[in-house]
C-alpha cells in the first residue's frame, strides 16, 4: 500500500491495487482514485507447448529510448524441443545473417549493468552510464579503444554526476582487467568528446570526504557511534586548508577516529577498506594531527584522549 491524495478524503490516504480490475482504491472512503490501470511488469506464466518447457516469460524487457526500435525487436530463441525444431533453427539462421546496428550497443548496456551490479549501484546510475556511452559512441566510433576501460569509465562519470562517486580502484576491481591508467585516459577521452558535443566545459561534480566515509567505516565493521563521529569530523575538516585528496582526508579520518576507540584498526585494515596506500594515510594524519581538538567531537574523546593520541 502507498500513501495517494484523495479528492474525497481532502488528505493523503492508503490505497489498495485491486489487480483484478486494475482499480486504484482509497482504503478509508472507499473512492476509486484510478481506473482500469495497465499492468507493465513482467507476466510471470507458462505458455510452454513443451512439458519440460519451464520458462514462464511470455513478454519482452522494458523499452530502452536509446535503441534504434526502443529494444522491441524480436528474437528467435534456439529449439528446444523436436516440435518445430526445422522451422525455428532456419528462422533464426536467417536472423543471425541480418545485420543488427544495435548488437554492439545491447552487449555494451550488458556489460555496464554487470559492472554496475558488482558495485552496488542503483539503476539512476546505470542509466545514466548508458546514456554517457550512447553519446559518445553515436558521436565518434570506439573501435581500437579499450572497452572495458570505455565502459569502466562511463560508469565512474555517471557517480560523480549522481553525487554517489566511487573510487577509481573500485572502479577498477570490476573493470575486467582494465588499469586504473587505461580508464583514466577513457575518463579524459570521453569527457573531452561529451564537451565537443556540448560546447562548454562538463560537469562532474564535486567529490567531498563524506561522499566515501560512510561506506568505507561500513567495510570496516565500526560502530554507529564510531561512525557518527566520524561523519563530524569529516564536515569540520572540510573548514581547514588541508591539501590531500577526500579519499585520503576520509581515510585519515578514519584512522584518527579508531585509535580514540576501544576497536582500534590497523593501518593495513584501513588500506584494505579504502583503498589508500598506508604512507598517504600516515602523511594525511600527519596533516590533520595539530587539528584534532577541532575536529574530532567533544562528545567522543575527550582532551586526555587527544592529548594521549599518538603522534605521527
Amino acid at each position: 500500500m502507498a500513501d495517494i491524495y484523495c479528492s474525497e478524503c481532502k488528505r493523503p490516504t492508503e490505497v489498495v491495487f485491486d489487480h483484478s480490475a486494475g482499480d486504484t482504491v482509497c482504503s478509508e472512503c472507499g473512492l476509486v482514485l484510478e481506473a482500469h490501470s495497465i499492468d507493465e511488469t513482467s507476466e510471470w506464466r507458462t505458455f510452454a507447448n513443451e512439458v519440460g518447457d519451464n520458462d514462464p516469460v511470455r513478454v519482452g524487457g522494458p523499452n530502452n529510448p536509446l535503441l534504434g526500435d526502443s529494444g522491441l525487436s524480436t528474437v528467435i530463441s534456439k529449439p528446444n524441443g523436436s516440435t518445430g525444431e526445422y522451422l525455428n533453427s532456419s528462422l533464426g539462421r536467417w536472423q543471425n545473417r541480418g545485420s543488427n546496428p544495435d548488437r554492439s550497443l545491447i552487449q555494451a548496456f550488458k556489460t555496464i549493468a554487470t559492472m554496475a551490479d558488482r558495485l552496488g549501484l542503483v539503476a539512476t546510475i546505470k542509466d545514466r552510464a548508458n546514456e554517457i556511452y550512447k553519446k559518445v559512441e553515436d558521436q565518434k566510433p570506439l573501435r581500437g579503444r579499450n572497452q572495458d576501460a570505455i565502459l569502466a569509465a562511463c560508469i565512474y562519470i555517471a557517480c560523480r554526476q549522481e553525487d554517489k562517486p566511487r573510487t577509481v580502484k573500485e572502479i577498477c576491481s570490476v573493470a575486467n582487467g582494465a588499469t586504473k591508467k587505461e580508464i583514466g585516459r577513457a575518463k579524459e577521452f570521453i569527457v573531452k568528446q561529451l564537451e565537443i558535443e556540448m560546447g562548454q566545459s562538463m560537469e562532474m561534480g564535486t567529490i567531498h570526504a563524506g561522499d566515501f566515509l560512510r561506506r568505507f567505516c561500513s567495510h570496516l565493521g565500526m560502530t554507529n557511534l564510531a561512525v557518527k563521529a566520524a561523519q563530524e569530523a569529516v564536515q569540520k575538516s572540510e573548514e581547514l586548508d588541508i591539501r590531500r585528496s577526500p579519499i585520503s582526508i576520509a581515510a585519515a579520518v578514519i584512522y584518527i577516529i579508531t585509535q580514540l576507540s576501544d576497536d582500534k584498526k590497523l593501518l593495513k585494515d584501513i588500506t584494505l577498506a579504502t583503498g589508500v596506500a598506508e604512507g598517504t594515510i600516515r602523511n594525511s594524519y600527519k596533516d590533520l594531527y595539530p587539528y584534532t581538538s577541532r575536529i574530532v567531537p567533544s562528545w567522543y574523546a575527550t582532551e586526555d584522549a587527544l592529548r594521549n593520541l599518538s603522534s605521527p
